[in-house]
Formats: structure tokens, sequence, C-alpha cells
């Protein structure tokens, strides 16, 4: 752990030991009742934003003043994590993300504009989820095999949507391509809502995302999830297997969902948000939400949390660099 790290840590220890974490006397009182912020990197409709808006309508209630989800779009959330950078150090401003942003972007993208490891810090982990295959109703397959089949009769070659660029979606059509000889060409789209509106709307044959992107659709019939990432079947979709059933080993490792802060954030809220964001995903009603949504719901800790990033970073890192893709 970095010396910075660590000495936030021990920051976040005094202060509890202090007493100093009663979070809604703390928003009264430092924050004057100013409103949360919880930053979100992708369009609204999506599964982060849903996310969001779920641990906002309870944190309201365990930190004593609103907290209001704002939507800023854009760059596989590179612009929402540059806003929390210049945040102000008011402790009012938080990021609700997951894998790509803190994990994958600053290993593909040369100037991101932000280091997560630098200019944020760690607040608590909430879940981790899959990424999932899934294709258009309208193409009429059943199953991964039956889309290889529909994919060899379009001379291998098809567009596969994803939710944006030199993300985890891609490097998996890459590894698709590398394994089954196929000519698939990742489409990019700005967030997974419109990547989805399009593959119901039979615009695009398939498209990569998240689980809770995908599985409303998938039961209404409107598309179908074909192969899942991760060592097992999910809770939510037991008839679908996963990529190493397939013959497509090597990619178990799930994806996290976390809340991160500005690294000049005061330790007392960061803690109080932490506490916050337990209490949240403890709640029966939210809890069963996030799992219905294809979710493994578990609280972190911001040291946790830490520590997932890193192994999650370490695997994608030799993905990104077998797939042989050169930072832009």
């Amino acid at each position: 752990m970095s010396l910075r790290r660590r000495h936030f840590s021990q920051q976040l220890l005094a202060a509890a030991a202090a007493g100093s974490l009663a979070a809604p006397s703390w928003a009264a009182g430092y924050n004057k009742g100013k409103p949360v912020r919880l930053l979100v990197g992708f369009p609204p409709g999506g599964g982060t934003d849903v996310i969001a808006r779920l641990l906002a309508e309870k944190m309201k209630d365990s930190l004593g003043t609103s907290v209001v989800v704002e939507n800023k779009p854009g760059a596989g959330g590179q612009i929402a994590a540059q806003i929390l950078k210049a945040s102000p150090a008011d402790g009012a401003t938080f990021f609700v993300t997951h894998d790509h942003t803190i994990s994958i972007l600053p290993q593909v993208v040369k100037n991101p504009g932000f280091d997560p490891h630098a200019d944020f810090v760690p607040v608590a982990g909430f879940a981790s989820f899959v990424n999932a295959l899934a294709v258009s109703e309208g193409l009429g397959v059943r199953s991964f095999e039956a889309y290889l089949q529909w994919i060899k009769k379009q001379g291998g070659k098809s567009a596969v949507g994803i939710p944006a660029p030199a993300s985890t979606p891609e490097f998996l059509v890459r590894v698709l391509n590398q394994r089954f000889k196929t000519d698939l060409v990742a489409v990019p789209y700005r967030g997974s809502a419109p990547m989805l509106a399009d593959m119901m709307g039979n615009q695009i044959p398939a498209g990569i995302g998240s689980v809770q992107d995908f599985i409303e659709s998938h039961k209404a019939g409107k598309i179908r999830v074909l192969a899942v990432l991760g060592g097992k079947r999910q809770q939510a979709l037991p008839d679908v297997p996963t990529f190493s059933e397939l013959g497509l080993p090597g990619l178990e490792d799930m994806p996290y969902y976390g809340m991160y802060a500005a690294a000049s954030t005061p330790p007392e809220m960061v803690q109080a948000v932490s506490q916050a964001v337990a209490k949240a995903v403890a709640a029966p009603d939210v809890h069963a939400q996030l799992v219905g949504m294809g979710l493994s719901v578990g609280y972190m800790t911001a040291e946790q949390l830490l520590a997932r990033e890193r192994a999650y970073s370490a695997v994608w890192s030799r993905i990104i660099r077998d797939s042989g893709f050169q930072p832009q």
C-alpha cells in the first residue's frame, strides 16, 4: 500500500476511534445540509444509473441530507472521473462506477485526465457482476453454438455492440475472435442504454455488456443472453452457460462496483458515506432489487475495494497485453 493510502486509512481509523462518525450530525454540521452528489459516468437508464439511484434513496436517511445522482456520460466514465478529480474538497461529491473506469481506462488511454491511485480514494464496494453476450431476439438463435453458426453464414463477419470503447467487452470480442476464428467488429456506444435500444430494434445483432443491463430485456423476450463470464452460472440466469463451459476459460474474474471520492475528501466524510453504503445494501428491499438485477451483493470496506481493484486490474492487464492493443 502507498504511504498516501496508509496515511488515509490511519486517518479513518483515528476518526472512528474518536467517535466522530455519526453521519446525520456530521452532514448537518460540516456540510450544512448541502446535497451529496453521486456522479455516474453513463446515461440515465443503464445499470450503473439504476444502482446509483437505489443507493441514493437509502443513503439520504443515514446521512441526514439529500443525495442526488448526476449523470455525466461519455468516454466510458472518463468525463465523470475528471469531474470528481476537480471537485472541491467539501466532501459533497462521490463517484459510483465499476471496473471499466477505475481498472481498465488507465491501461488503455495514455492520458485519461486522472490517476485513480493518486487522485481518488476508495469509499466502499457493494457488488460484483458478470458481463454477458446477448443477441437480438430478431436474430432467431437460442444458443451460443447457434450464434457461431449464424456468424459463419455471414462469412465469419458481424458486429457486436459494446457500451464503451477499449472496455472489457471490447477485449472480450478480441478473445472471441482469437478462440473461434471469427471476424467480429466491436461497435462502441455511449453506454449500455443506447446499445440495448439498438439490439431490441434489431439494428445490431449482438452486444456484450453487464448482466444487470440485459436481464430485464432477456426476461421479457426482447433479447437473449447466450453466455456469461464468471466461474459459475448466475443465480438470476441459471440456464445460461458460462464461457468456461463453452470452451473459453480464463474469464472467471468478476468485475466490481464501488464508490470513490476525491483524494482531498475529509476522511470523516468518506467513512460516513461508507457506512451509509453498508446500510443501504443491507436493506432487504435494496438487496433484493440488486440481486434481481444479477448482481452478487456484498459490502466491501475501502481496503477490500482497493484489493479487489488491484486483483482485477492484474487479470485484465494480461488480457489487454495479449490482445496486442496499444494505448490510445
